[in-house]
């Protein structure tokens, strides 16, 4: 079993609430198992998808809680955002049971964030856990093997199911059924969101835009529905670990752009799933889209799970000059070009240089892009 960045046993404390976000299948449930199947701790498993479980944690009633905990050590809560004020309800646990540990796991930050957020403020600890990163994979590959395998990372991702999966028939079977069965459902299952057409369409216009500022106005235009509406939908794709967005740059110039946000997909075998396109890189026109994304994304996961403070962005101009990650570390600002093609004459964009003095530029190619994913 590969071994994940996290260690759950290094994680959890007494008093505190440990909470797991991430999308489904990503292995929140496999991480959590593998800590209880060697724990030593007397602990109690759960799920919030159990209605007896939900009206026990939501009653906010001590003497019911308490007593659905008693003699417990840890109480390990899957799909936790399942249950309405489950914030409260771990809070009395954790006050009343100051020896108590909690572990509780989420697939939607939205509704997990809402619901156990404040009430826990000071007894809790968040991590987010994403589709295999390349430093994970780094236990079972060497580098070599791991640049191999680069094109198979772009066109299939790296969600455990698909990374284990022997064949690429197999690969595409998993990548379908995580969008019909788990991604769209999840969705349609939040609030006000009616059918799943419009919302495979604008997931279909953000996979073709990957790479490029958004326009919601067009968006809603091609999809015949108004801009709130659109700007919901995405809302709810962020909160539910599809897609993630960077914003534009600015400190200096009337002429960068910074209204626009550029969205990624968490994990590129889910974006080509949308479109239904796996072809091999030879066969693609929007190779340097799917490097593009799995540069920005794997640096995001390096980021959260080496907890490097750093706000992300991106930089253009009106005139078309632009950086695809800008990152604010430090007080410094560091520049990276995204490059499937490296061309070894790459310089920074002359406003850029001019604007954004002493800082620093590198392109990110498939040659030296492990020093800075991993």
């Amino acid at each position: 079993m590969l071994k994940r960045f996290f260690q759950l046993e290094s994680l959890v404390e007494p008093g505190q609430v440990l909470v797991i976000y991430g999308p489904r299948r990503v292995g929140k449930t496999t991480l959590l198992q593998e800590f209880l199947s060697f724990t030593s701790l007397r602990y109690k498993r759960d799920s919030g998808d159990n209605i007896r479980v939900q009206h026990i944690l939501s009653s906010q009633d001590f003497p019911t809680i308490l007593e659905y905990v008693e003699g417990y050590q840890l109480l390990a809560i899957d799909e936790a955002q399942t249950i309405p004020h489950v914030g409260k309800g771990l809070k009395i646990i954790v006050d009343e049971r100051p020896d108590m540990m909690v572990i509780a796991t989420g697939s939607s930050s939205f509704d997990l964030a809402n619901t156990i957020g404040e009430p826990l403020t000071g007894r809790k600890r968040t991590i987010t856990l994403y589709p295999f990163a390349q430093m994970e994979l780094l236990n079972i590959y060497n580098r070599h093997e791991l640049r191999e395998r680069l094109p198979e990372f772009l066109v299939y991702g790296s969600y455990p199911q698909v990374v284990t999966a022997q064949t690429h028939e197999k690969k595409i079977i998993i990548l379908q059924e995580l969008v019909d069965s788990y991604i769209l459902k999840d969705i349609l299952q939040m609030e006000k969101v009616k059918g799943s057409k419009i919302l495979l369409n604008l997931l279909k216009l953000l996979a073709f835009q990957v790479g490029q500022e958004v326009s919601y106005h067009e968006l809603a235009t091609q999809l015949g529905i108004n801009v709130k509406t659109v700007q919901r939908y995405i809302d709810l794709f962020e909160k539910t670990f599809l897609i993630t967005h960077l914003s534009g740059f600015s400190r200096n110039l009337r002429k960068e752009i910074t209204k626009k946000n550029k969205y990624y997909f968490l994990d590129n075998g889910i974006r080509n799933a949308i479109i239904a396109q796996f072809n091999s890189l030879e066969n693609r026109n929007d190779v340097g889209a799917l490097w593009e994304n799995f540069v920005v994304m794997e640096r995001m996961k390096k980021r959260s799970y080496h907890t490097l403070i750093a706000n992300a962005y991106f930089w253009r101009t009106y005139s078309g000059q632009e950086i695809d990650l800008i990152e604010e570390r430090g007080g410094q600002l560091y520049a990276y070009e995204c490059k499937w093609a490296h061309n070894k004459n790459i310089r920074p964009p002359k406003e850029w240089s001019q604007t954004y003095k002493h800082t620093s530029f590198e392109v990110i190619t498939p040659q030296n892009y492990l020093d800075f994913i991993t």
